[in-house]
């Protein structure tokens, strides 16, 4: 008699829960979880009752739509924001071809910036009040055109690109090494569209808001990364000399705020400059926020390093790789897979350092907010204007968590 237990069919365990069967085994599981659940959801409403209350009939909201466009680009001048225009469609072009080729963490991506657009589709610009108690001048009349026509078709433009070129990209497996190499190009694409040349240049002044916020904060993350790599390496180097200048390097600049960086960006950095040139604003904080998180990132990276079993390297020496071939296709990979959470913990902590510039005159973020309180018509809503910001920041920091998990998920970080 043959043995069912034996030739039966051994199904996978379904992982899949929908949110009643979620709720129901980790909140409402037992009676004392059950208990304990609706004390909790009590205690959580008694506190944040005021708030919720404050939130819903007590705030002047109204002073985000009125200031969204300077919260976006700061005082960018408005005639002049179609090459805002052209990078957003360039970048999300890129995004669509990618979310097209590559799927996954990229796809998932896309659409959270799809519900975003659609998101600042809706928020109302709140400009036909100020109308009313205005001169209706015509250049009034062409910037209320522009700000409730024109920006939507910027980014309704910008959607149909992306839904556009991610069937595009599905078909096309072939764009890759020219999708990535659009990617490495965007960056002197947009400093180009956003700076421009002769009559047409805009200086580095005016930009702010988010717009500045975002270019320091992708520069320092990308720019970083590379040197680090190299400070960690150099720190690990047989050659005394690579050895202690990498050593002193990280050292010394972990040792320091990042205020005294930016000031020594800022003030003598343009003493080390040839003759009569001399580096802009914008460009001395990218350099000064590189070179500080290049120093936190070469001590991530070490430290991914010293995880590497030494046998992989003896492996290697023994099949004859040499040593740059050893560390970029063995080394390397193991290292940075390793400390993917310090990675991204640290790039979080740049995107929020990049609120200090204003000690160097730059107006991103916060030097808005300043701004914007600084008008009599808002005097007064420092609370309303805070928490926006602060959410601004809370969706990139969280998203960039949310990239980081799903990347640990497909490497398989944490799994034995």
């Amino acid at each position: 008699m043959e043995d069912n237990t034996l030739t039966q069919e051994i199904k996978p365990p379904d992982t899949s829960k929908g949110p009643v069967r979620w709720l129901r085994d980790n909140l409402f599981s037992t009676w004392y979880n059950t208990i304990l659940t609706c004390l909790g959801l009590v205690f959580l409403f008694l506190f944040f009752k005021g708030f919720l209350t404050w939130v819903f009939t007590q705030a002047n909201w109204r002073v985000i739509p009125a200031n969204l466009q300077i919260l976006m680009i700061g005082p960018f001048p408005i005639e002049q924001v179609w090459r805002i225009g052209i990078v957003f469609c360039t970048l999300l072009t890129l995004l669509g071809l990618s979310a097209g080729i590559w799927r996954g963490i990229v796809l998932q991506m896309a659409i959270a910036i799809v519900g975003v657009c659609l998101l600042l589709l809706l928020i109302p610009l709140d400009v036909v009040k100020e109308a009313e108690n205005t001169s209706a001048t015509l250049e009034f009349n062409l910037n209320i055109f522009y700000l409730i026509f024109i920006k939507r078709i910027w980014l309704l433009g910008g959607l149909v690109l992306l839904v556009g070129t991610f069937f595009i990209g599905r078909k096309k497996d072939g764009l890759k090494k020219w999708i990535i190499g659009g990617w490495i190009l965007s960056f002197p694409w947009t400093m180009i569209m956003l700076h421009g040349f002769g009559e047409n240049t805009i200086s580095t002044t005016n930009w702010g808001g988010l717009l500045l916020t975002l270019l320091l904060a992708a520069v320092g993350i990308v720019a970083c990364f590379p040197l680090g790599v190299l400070l960690a390496l150099g720190r690990r180097s047989q050659l005394p000399a690579i050895r202690w200048v990498s050593t002193v390097y990280i050292e010394t600049i972990r040792g320091v705020p990042l205020i005294t960086i930016l000031f020594m960006g800022s003030l003598l950095l343009p003493i080390f400059m040839p003759g009569d040139f001399q580096l802009d604003t914008v460009i001395r904080a990218m350099v000064a926020l590189t070179l500080f998180s290049s120093a936190y990132m070469a001590e991530n990276v070490r430290g991914g390093l010293q995880a590497v079993p030494s046998g992989q390297v003896e492996a290697a020496q023994a099949v004859g790789l040499s040593y740059s071939k050893t560390m970029i296709f063995i080394v390397l990979p193991q290292a940075i897979r390793a400390v993917i959470p310090a990675i991204v913990g640290q790039s979080i902590a740049l995107l929020k350092d990049t609120s200090l510039v204003f000690i160097i005159g730059l107006i991103e973020l916060m030097g808005i907010r300043k701004s914007i309180l600084g008008n009599q018509d808002w005097t007064g809503l420092h609370a309303e204007v805070s928490i926006f910001i602060a959410v601004i920041y809370f969706v990139f920091s969280y998203s960039m968590s949310i990239v980081s998990q799903e990347i640990e998920e497909d490497l398989g970080v944490g799994n034995n």
